[in-house]
């Protein structure tokens, strides 16, 4: 008896941490640490299965070890048939995701619900299951033109009245900050050949002397 309420118990609290860390936004957004990302679908597959090869590749080969005793563990209890399943395959999941994340260098805060993908992300995904990319290309160069525009704009405008008193030079000069950073930060994203979910480049302040 008190072993069933031990380990009713460890359920109960192992379900309301997976359910807090569906809740916790992620600090760094990332398609592949939600339940409707291509990970956990793989993984879902694979458990059906019974064959961990297809989703080795979400995970680098220092932690295939690690992955091949959760998927042992997780089989093992799917095969007793118990109302633990469900509990397995998330810690799973979880498992998996965690390791994906740890191989890219990202922070991992729990798995999230479908929704919590950014719609860009889901573009990139279309695309690659259509075989065509114009559509992504056109929305990002159309954001990123937006954007830089939207800022000149500022920029351009605040200049005409830069001379006019202190306050006004300084309200160009941070109009003028926001435009050149901007533009500098697309251009260190569109020529930047560093890893998935690589951290953002500082950006330094510059002082400027002379408008």
């Amino acid at each position: 008896m008190k072993v069933r309420v031990i380990f009713v118990t460890v359920l109960f609290l192992l379900t309301i941490g997976l359910s807090i860390s569906l809740l916790i936004p992620s600090i760094v957004s990332a398609h592949c640490d939600t339940l409707e990302g291509p990970v956990v679908k793989a993984a879902r597959i694979v458990l059906e299965k019974g064959d961990i090869t297809p989703i080795l590749k979400w995970v680098k080969k220092g932690y295939e070890g690690e992955i091949r005793e959760a998927f042992k563990k997780t089989l093992a209890v799917r095969a007793k048939g118990t109302e633990a399943k469900e509990l397995a395959d998330m810690y799973f999941f979880e498992t998996l995701v965690r390791l994906h994340r740890a191989g890219e260098g990202a922070p991992y805060t729990g798995l999230k619900p479908g929704e919590a993908v950014e719609p860009i992300i889901e573009e990139a995904d279309k695309a690659l299951e259509s075989g065509s990319v114009d559509k992504l290309v056109k929305h990002i160069t159309e954001a990123m033109a937006d954007g830089i525009r939207e800022r000149f704009t500022h920029a351009i405008e605040t200049k005409k009245h830069a001379d006019e008193s202190v306050e006004t030079g300084r309200e160009f000069v941070e109009a003028y900050v926001e435009f050149t950073h901007y533009v500098e930060r697309l251009h260190l994203d569109a020529t930047a050949h560093g890893a998935h979910h690589e951290e953002p480049k500082k950006v330094k302040t510059k002082e400027h002397h002379h408008h």
